[in-house]
């Protein structure tokens, strides 16, 4: 091989690594680009919500040796449309039902984020994501895992659309994806 050839060679590898995000489908970390930095403080959260014209406020409720949510981050909460579509319609944040850090909820009462999640949410498995509109009225509430960003978008459309005050998510996503298919 000619020093031209193993240049040539060398120059063609990085291109390929610097097009690779875009040929693999670019992902970002949720961290940055979907949850939102917070000091806990729903009320707060709401007000912002509600001053940017938003639908309300997310909170994914996680614990740090979850599958479930680690899965969510790596395959669906990592996608540019969702972290998108969520950050335009929704304050997203993230609790931990294990954690011991304060949450002011959205009576203004201060508690563990344990407490807000057992006691005052009622959350007993994560991932749950619970929507609040800027009242902190709690929209809809959603346990588990999706299928896959596409479904998880749905989740967002069904409460940015109200539909959860007609059906049930598992019929608007089964209607859905017969649209699509």
């Amino acid at each position: 091989m000619t020093l031209f050839a193993a240049l040539r060679a060398v120059l063609m590898f990085g291109l390929v690594l610097l097009a690779w995000p875009a040929m693999a489908g670019e992902v970002r970390d949720p961290a940055v680009h979907f949850f939102q930095d917070s000091f806990n403080d729903l009320s707060e959260e709401a007000e912002i919500a509600q001053e940017e014209g938003k639908v309300g406020v997310l909170v994914m409720f996680e614990t740090d040796d979850c599958p479930w949510c680690t899965r969510m981050k790596d395959t669906v909460l990592n996608q540019p449309q969702v972290q998108d579509y969520f950050r335009a319609h929704f304050r997203v944040i993230a609790l931990n039902t294990d954690g011991d850090a304060l949450v002011t909820g959205f009576d203004g009462v201060e508690v563990s984020e344990t407490e807000f999640a057992l006691r005052h949410n009622r959350v007993r498995a994560t991932p749950t994501f619970l929507f609040f509109d800027p009242q902190g009225k709690l929209l809809t509430r959603y346990t588990g895992t999706t299928r896959d960003p596409q479904e998880f978008l749905w989740l967002g459309e069904y409460v940015v659309g109200a539909h959860f005050k007609t059906e049930r998510f598992s019929r608007y996503k089964r209607k859905r994806r017969e649209e699509s298919s």
